[in-house]
């Protein structure tokens, strides 16, 4: 009963066989469909190696939403060197209404040389042109995200000023003609420090043509959580606005001359995911291609067949129809061949 059984099942399953079965005896071979059967297999080989390199990349995944977060307090991560005395340089951080918050008891002076050595100006340039570069290139801001935390930081050690929400300003505390405002931003961020990370104002330099000047940085903070197969953190990205001016009351440019930087922080937050094609996605999409290349070479194949016979077949008979001989009484007769007649009377 059982061996009855399987035969049934397996003849049920011959019968809803769909694929079709063609004897080889049936199968002609040709050059040209070797040609094109090798031409396919090689692109299918060369596609598949291409899917497979897609495959195995990632890309980030950006999502926003509103930030409900109103009882954090905001870090901001600075390292500025000015071209003056540290006694002359102060810093303090005001509010949105003008009120102090924090004062420059935070910093951290050292004695420093604006000038730099040539190894520290090859940094800044190399700095500088990765800077020009995400500006042109936004994907490669996805390539930092990833290795952001297997490389080392990428401006000089930080130093740190914690207060809450409002706005900094770093400016002198008083004014005198032999202030130079002439600045250098070795690092600036927001939140956590993540190693890596290029910030926009990370290797700015400015040069002041004037004792009595203002440089303001008008910045946008957004915040942003990324998510990484490595790591997952909380961080800051911001985007900045620079103006520069000299104070000239009698010309009637107005205001106190100093480092400026008013931040804001924005009402939405950034998700930055990493994500990695799913494995039945890319077994479709294998199974497309090769199908799709089979199909599309045969039935280019067919038609240079078709094409193919079409002008031989032609070729051959304009060459049958130009053959003549000439006969004795000057007529001539085409190379017919000859009718027998069969018939019986």
């Amino acid at each position: 009963m059982r061996r009855l059984n399987r035969k049934k099942t397996l003849n049920l399953m011959k019968e809803l066989d769909a694929f079709p079965k063609v004897p080889e005896s049936y199968v002609e071979t040709s050059a040209s469909g070797g040609t094109v059967s090798l031409i396919a297999f090689t692109t299918i080989a060369f596609l598949t190696i291409m899917e497979f390199t897609v495959y195995r990349d990632t890309w980030m995944k950006y999502e926003y939403e509103v930030d409900k977060d109103f009882t954090s307090k905001l870090r901001i991560n600075i390292d500025i060197t000015v071209a003056m005395r540290c006694q002359y340089v102060g810093a303090d951080v005001l509010d949105l209404a003008e009120t102090m918050v924090a004062s420059a008891d935070g910093l951290v002076y050292e004695p420093v040389v604006f000038d730099l050595s040539p190894r520290q100006k090859e940094w800044q340039r190399i700095l500088q042109l990765i800077q020009s570069r995400l500006q042109e290139e936004h994907s490669l801001q996805d390539v930092i995200f990833k290795s952001a935390f297997k490389s080392a930081t990428t401006a000089l050690p930080p130093r740190a000023i914690p207060h809450p929400r409002g706005h900094a300003h770093l400016a002198a505390l008083v004014s005198h003609e032999s202030y130079n405002f002439s600045h250098r931003i070795d690092h600036l961020s927001f939140g956590e420090l993540i190693p890596g990370i290029i910030n926009p104002l990370d290797g700015t330099e400015k040069i002041a043509s004037d004792h009595n000047q203002m440089f303001q940085y008008f910045i946008t903070v957004v915040p942003t959580k990324l998510h990484t197969y490595k790591i997952s953190a909380e961080t800051h990205q911001f985007s900045v606005t620079e103006r520069e001016r000299v104070i000239n009351h009698a010309a009637g440019s107005h205001g106190v001359s100093g480092i400026f930087m008013k931040y804001d922080i924005s009402s939405l937050m950034v998700t930055v995911t990493e994500e990695h094609m799913p494995f039945w996605q890319f077994l479709v999409r294998l199974c497309g291609i090769i199908g799709g290349i089979f199909s599309t070479t045969g039935i280019l194949h067919g038609f240079g067949r078709f094409v193919a016979e079409i002008i031989f077949c032609r070729f051959k008979l304009n060459s049958y129809r130009s053959t003549s001989v000439s006969l004795p009484d000057g007529h001539t007769s085409n190379h017919l061949p000859p009718v027998t007649d069969n018939s019986t009377h």
